[in-house]
């Protein structure tokens, strides 16, 4: 068993501090006859803040603690002794975290990078104590505050992951070996459709200091943009790339490569428009595999009529790999200066 599973929808209810009450205290000492009001103010309460976290992948861990609340502000004192303010509280999220409010289903903001935070629920203020309403006319004031509730919400976290480049496909088309061969990911590999039931990530290094982040998505299907499938769970994933490597299998008899590539930018296409604009690199893989050559070819004589370049690969081998993400790399930075 998956020791550490994918979860990218959960719920959670957060709740601020609540603010300290303010104090009611005279001062009471010798050789002080008239000794005046002396309750000092209370402390404020802590705030929720959502903080990214790049180190992050999954939202498993509120599977678990779905619950959470600052700490309360500290009541005032006598001596004019004001209480402490409560500390903040931080809850890491990973990058790509869309927060909405669960019963308005209003969008309240997105975790993209690591800072700054993003507040949540506010802390409540510290109530006043007596001495703040000393004045000419009240000496000796008997009034105090009590501190302000903190806010409380129960939100709803759905991740959508960040990555530079998106490797699309139908199952089993070799995403994940190709994710693989090219970076540090250990994504698992298997000959059957849905091995990928998540995103994996890996980061691509150029030459020093240069690297992409490219993330192997689950295949998709006919009928993805309903739900059929992992559905909509696999396209949202997709939104936020900048480039997809579309993987097309030309290895199996049975398949119509052609149907398969038309067939997937279809789905794109029904699921989101902006989606299907997005700059796509075509790759076909297996081209080791017998027989591979003559669905290679009409693949490729059906892009030239688009005037699509096709790269011919074999993941698994490690062939054609340094040519298809040096083409993936140029485009991405293409991308990157325009923006």
């Amino acid at each position: 068993m998956d020791k550490h599973p994918f979860i990218d929808k959960v719920r959670i209810f957060v709740k601020a501090g609540t603010g300290g009450s303010g104090c009611l205290s005279f001062r009471r000492e010798k050789g002080v006859p008239f000794g005046g009001p002396d309750g000092g103010n209370g402390g404020n309460g802590g705030s929720v803040i959502l903080l990214g976290n790049s180190g992050l992948s999954t939202l498993i861990d509120f599977r678990y603690k779905p619950h959470f609340e600052a700490e309360r502000g500290e009541h005032g004192m006598g001596k004019n002794m004001y209480g402490r303010n409560a500390k903040d509280m931080t809850i890491l999220v990973p990058l790509g975290t869309v927060v909405k409010d669960f019963d308005t289903g209003e969008v309240l903001g997105e975790i993209l990078n690591e800072n700054p935070g993003m507040l949540i629920a506010k802390g409540g203020k510290g109530g006043r104590g007596n001495t703040s309403y000393k004045c000419s006319t009240n000496r000796a004031p008997k009034s105090f505050e009590y501190g302000e509730e903190g806010e409380e919400k129960t939100i709803f976290l759905e991740l959508k992951s960040i990555a530079d480049v998106g490797i699309i496909g139908y199952p089993n088309a070799g995403k994940s070996t190709l994710l693989s061969k090219i970076s540090k990911a250990n994504p698992k590999i298997a000959n059957y459709p849905f091995t990928t039931l998540s995103p994996n990530l890996g980061v691509v290094r150029i030459e020093a200091g240069v690297s992409f982040t490219w993330a192997d998505i689950p295949g998709l299907i006919d009928g993805a943009h309903t739900g059929a499938g992992l559905g909509g769970e696999i396209l949202r994933h997709v939104e936020r790339t900048k480039i997809l490597v579309h993987m097309v299998d030309v290895s199996a008899e049975e398949r119509d490569p052609v149907k398969d590539y038309t067939n997937i930018n279809k789905e794109l296409a029904l699921y989101s428009k902006e989606l299907a604009k997005k700059p796509q690199v075509v790759a076909a893989n297996k081209l080791d595999m017998p027989g591979a050559k003559k669905n290679y070819e009409l693949l490729k004589k059906h892009l030239a009529k688009k005037k699509v370049k096709l790269f011919p690969i074999a993941a698994m081998k490690g062939e054609g790999l340094k040519e298809l993400v040096f083409e993936v790399f140029k485009k991405y930075k293409k991308i990157k200066e325009k923006n």
